[in-house]
């Protein structure tokens, strides 16, 4: 009770609002041995059902012209998820309904129907190898040891930042390396269907674009960048029969994943608004098109509460 009153005074009603905006990427069917604080089933479930009880759960699109009127509830908030990932629609999606939640889901376009991110095409070829270790010919990294749980999620948490913010080009031929030297078939279900999209979208659920091909915007030229952007709008319009209105950098940071002058370009889409990863939450002077959004990362019930408080205060 003492919570929800504090993030009452917080995120009050009216022209002083703060809109709080969750961002999730996936939900597992079960606990990941080589990622043990992703979000699985259980952990959701536990999670929505603290943000039943503390907030006032908007749709993401309404909740974004509520802030402009200046017309949200006390505690509001919206919940959002990044990429297009196959278990938002059969893992996320009952969890959302069970506790009366509503979700808007960004989606990466080029990865619908069997495609694959990079980072996925990194993390399943460690997962399914049984080699002990790979040698990347011409890699300051070394040979890297894959004999254990350990050993694969430590080689993961060194080669996902370094392969991160590569040129394109160069992190599509440092991925395929690892594959190539793990020997595995790889999934080709991990990312959403059309048809599981448009089952998403008439369940009630919301719809945003997310780019093509989910690049480091910052690092395109802007005539590519407006492609991408444009493109994932339109299939999904066109897949959904539906406007799509909001849109979602990929990574999100400023000035590191996108600069100033996406969020102009967004807005001469014509979008509505758009959701960077940058912490905090918005409020009615806020630009639109740079909506804050954050998750607390805790397991416990208070101290997952106490983040959002501090969430909270930290652009108050």
């Amino acid at each position: 009770m003492l919570l929800k009153s504090a993030l009452s005074v917080l995120s009050p009603a009216g022209t002083h609002a703060r809109l709080s905006i969750l961002i999730f990427h996936r939900v597992l069917s079960q606990r990941d041995p080589l990622f043990p604080d992703e979000v699985d089933v259980q952990r959701f479930d536990q999670i929505m059902r603290w943000v039943a009880a503390w907030f006032n759960v908007l749709p993401l699109e309404e909740a974004v012209e509520r802030l402009k009127t200046g017309a949200l509830p006390a505690r509001a908030a919206a919940i959002t998820f990044d990429d297009g990932y196959a278990d938002n629609w059969t893992n996320a999606v009952p969890i959302l309904k069970k506790h009366g939640l509503h979700a808007t889901f960004f989606i990466a376009t080029g990865f619908l129907d069997g495609g694959r991110m990079w980072n996925d095409t990194l993390i399943e070829s460690i997962r399914n190898t049984g080699v002990a270790q790979i040698d990347l010919d011409g890699s300051a990294l070394g040979p890297i040891p894959l004999g254990s749980v350990e050993q694969k999620r430590a080689a993961l948490h060194v080669l996902i930042p370094a392969i991160k913010h590569m040129p394109a080009s160069e992190r599509a031929t440092a991925v395929a390396r690892v594959a190539d030297c793990c020997n595995v078939t790889l999934p080709d279900d991990l990312m959403l269907t059309s048809e599981q999209l448009r089952l998403l979208r008439s369940s009630g659920m919301g719809v945003g674009a997310h780019t093509v091909s989910h690049p480091i915007l910052a690092r395109l030229d802007m005539r590519e960048a407006y492609r991408e952007i444009a493109e994932s709008r339109e299939t999904l319009s066109s897949l959904l029969g539906d406007r799509i209105g909001l849109f979602a950098y990929p990574n999100g940071k400023l000035g590191q994943d996108y600069l100033p002058e996406h969020a102009e370009m967004v807005s001469e889409l014509g979008f509505d608004a758009a959701m960077s990863t940058n912490w905090g939450a918005s409020n009615r002077a806020s630009d639109v098109f740079q909506l804050q959004r954050f998750t607390p990362w805790d397991s416990g019930r208070n101290r997952f509460g106490l983040r959002f408080v501090r969430n909270l205060l930290s652009n108050g």
